[in-house]
């Protein structure tokens, strides 16, 4: 099917644009969320009346997405979360979770702008886009992390990874070690290898 774009449409095309794209995707999103229209000779000349009202419109709306995109622009937002001592999620983060998130920190945004490929699964700091504007977009870091002490440490730059146990039983490893191998000991030189005879 072939419409008419009223606003840019990432990975689309522009405002004004006459694109074909799959009768489902027309209908279900396009058509439906008033984001194009069918074209129709009709349409095309209803759109050429109304493009002066639509670019304004689109500029004003513009205007107030930069506003919102300066206040989230390398935001950082914490999600704590349950995780294997590997970082492995028990589940995963999803764009509700970092609609939630950025709500609870004052900011109001639509999970269509929250552009996340895949849930997130593991431990760590993930940059994500945010398109609060078809023509605006952002990038925010998302901390998915154990508590809130672990988030600290992440975005400090430490290194989680490692288990605490596993560094704590080094530690008493090489106290253990210490005390065995005392380095006041007298060694013995060790005697001088036979030379080979040659036969």
């Amino acid at each position: 099917m072939e419409v008419i774009l009223l606003e840019r449409v990432n990975k689309l095309g522009q405002m004004g644009e006459v694109v074909k794209v799959r009768d489902g995707y027309a209908r279900n999103f396009l058509l439906k969320r008033g984001k194009a229209l069918r074209a129709t000779a009709d349409n095309r000349a209803r759109y050429d009346g109304m493009k002066a009202e639509l670019e304004a419109r689109n500029l004003q709306s513009k205007a107030e997405a930069s506003k919102v995109a300066e206040k989230i622009e390398g935001k950082n937002i914490i999600v704590i979360r349950q995780a294997s001592e590997a970082g492995q999620l028990f589940g995963s983060v999803t764009v509700r979770d970092v609609v939630a998130a950025f709500e609870a920190d004052g900011v109001s945004l639509a999970r269509p702008q929250v552009q996340l490929d895949a849930p997130i699964k593991t431990i760590g700091k993930h940059s994500i886009t945010v398109a609060v504007h078809p023509e605006v977009e952002v990038e925010v870091t998302v901390t998915v992390a154990r508590s809130q002490d672990e988030a600290e440490r992440i975005n400090r730059g430490e290194d989680i990874s490692t288990r605490n146990e596993d560094r704590d039983a080094a530690a008493e490893a090489i106290a253990a070690a210490g005390e065995f191998f005392d380095p006041e000991a007298q060694h013995d030189e060790p005697a001088p290898a036979a030379e080979e005879t040659e036969k």
